[in-house]
């Protein structure tokens, strides 16, 4: 009972990390990376559909993204698209393909960003120490229920609480990856 509740607490805390290791990398930088369109989705046929799916993008320079529809018609859909989306880019049509050149950021916006790259890695870390919460609250339940010992819920708090300040490290990790990418001009 005890390994299965921490290794379902592991699990979880887990995914809070991998949950912020995909909001921070939607997080752009002055770098073009291909994973910054990925949340973007294109209406295909009437559906929403993820735009990798529906053309190739690959990168034409350091700060350049090139998005090439996989049918020449899609082109203005992708275009309005990346326009429309939460980025900030302005696309440019260049034939079959979609340019998207990634702008400088200024001082304001490069502090702008470090807020919401800490207020989500806070928000991971708050995910964390609820995982924490639940798993104690699970140990507590079980010894007032006689199905466990005080010494094993005791070795199993920390057990647990080894496992969220491993997770809260590397929460920390990608939090000062992320504000030194932002960082570097």
């Amino acid at each position: 009972m005890i390994a299965e509740l921490k290794q379902t607490i592991e699990q979880k805390m887990q995914k809070s990390v991998e949950n912020l290791k995909t909001n921070l990398a939607k997080v752009r930088t002055g770098r073009a990376h291909t994973g910054l369109l990925d949340h973007i989705t294109v209406d295909y046929y009437g559906n929403p559909t993820p735009i990798n799916q529906v053309a190739s993008v690959g990168l034409a320079d350091a700060r350049t993204l090139l998005v090439t529809p996989y049918e020449k018609k899609m082109s203005s859909a992708v275009e309005k698209a990346i326009r429309d989306s939460d980025l900030g880019l302005n696309p440019a049509a260049m034939g079959d393909a979609v340019r998207v050149p990634m702008p400088m950021l200024t001082e304001e916006r490069r502090k702008d960003l470090i807020k919401v790259v800490r207020s989500e890695s806070e928000d991971s870390r708050v995910a964390v120490r609820n995982l924490r919460r639940d798993g104690n609250d699970q140990l507590k339940k079980a010894v007032k229920d006689k199905l466990i010992s005080e010494d094993e819920e005791r070795r199993a708090t920390d057990d647990i609480q080894k496992l969220t300040d491993k997770y809260i490290a590397e929460i920390d990790k990608q939090l000062a990856d992320k504000e030194k990418e932002l960082l570097t001009v």
